[in-house]
């Protein structure tokens, strides 16, 4: 395990509107305020895109995502991070679950994912942590790495 410690900063509500990308719109957001790490809450419409809903074979790596295609207008409910990339851009990992007519589907939404109507955000800032997502060279993701 690695862990490193912060504290909450600055906490923004934040509404996307019918047709915003996600993740990309909250990094953007994040990027332009200044917000380094983060934690990110979301609920409201997804609308079409693609979620990844696990390896294709648990034991290859680097991992062949399976993805499924949001069809239709769902409702959502998520939970991410957000650290810098190796480039120092903000970098959303978010996992949510969607539903539709009884049918649940979980997964970490892809760039591509779309808002439906309308999706509220709270983003909270942590500050006096220096995580980051690096590259990991046997899973190919960009994982985690607290600072020390």
């Amino acid at each position: 395990m690695k862990a490193s410690e912060g504290q909450i900063g600055r906490v923004f509500v934040i509404r996307l509107e019918d047709g915003d990308v996600v993740p990309e719109c909250i990094e953007r957001f994040a990027g332009e305020n200044g917000v380094s790490v983060g934690h990110v809450i979301l609920i409201g419409g997804i609308g079409q895109g693609q979620v990844v809903v696990g390896p294709r074979r648990s034991n290859e790596r680097p991992p062949d995502p399976m993805l499924l295609p949001v069809d239709g207008a769902h409702e959502v409910v998520g939970v991410g991070v957000l650290a810098p990339g190796e480039d120092g851009r903000p970098v959303l990992h978010i996992h949510a679950a969607l539903g539709r007519s009884g049918h649940t589907m979980t997964g970490c939404l892809r760039p591509g994912v779309k808002t439906w109507l309308v999706g509220e955000v709270i983003l909270y800032e942590i500050l006096g942590t220096n995580a980051t997502r690096v590259r990991d060279r046997q899973s190919g993701l960009a994982l985690l790495e607290p600072a020390k």
